[in-house]
């Protein structure tokens, strides 16, 4: 079988992948990358093709694919942006109290109030922000 119909196989896999993310059809499509290989460098018949096509595929599924959905499912991701927030500190733009206020947070300006409702801190005031609640810095005093 001629190296390009392995090719357009191996890219045929790797974009069926894309749809899938299992890591299942990648695997085969680099067991078809192999078997291209083969078949450009070697003039072997179709069926010693085939066989490095199984044999490489077989080994991908079974040594790479375990590790690398490992890998992928061991990753906490990304910090929602707001969580990300959390423990930083501010400067007061504007008095914060139970109702209204402004602070200065990671160079944007937020709507705040106290985590205690009694607090109020003045304008020019460091505090730090205890966690986002909608688009609200709840804030506290740096201690």
């Amino acid at each position: 079988m001629p190296a390009w119909i392995w090719l357009v196989a191996a890219l045929g896999l790797a974009g069926a992948e894309a749809l899938t993310g299992d890591m299942f059809l990648l695997m085969l499509s680099g067991g078809a990358l192999a078997a291209a290989g083969a078949s450009f460098v070697f003039d072997w018949p179709i069926w010693a093709d085939g066989a490095v096509f199984l044999v490489v595929s077989v080994l991908l599924l079974v040594l790479v694919r375990p590790a690398l959905r490992r890998r992928m499912e061991s990753g906490g991701g990304l910090l929602d942006p707001a969580k990300a927030l959390e423990g930083k500190g501010a400067l007061v733009l504007a008095q914060v109290s139970r109702h209204d206020g402004q602070v200065k947070l990671d160079g944007e300006v937020w709507t705040a109030r106290p985590l205690n409702d009694d607090d109020v801190f003045e304008t020019g005031d460091q505090v730090t922000v205890v966690h986002i609640d909608g688009a609200t810095a709840v804030v506290s005093k740096i201690v």
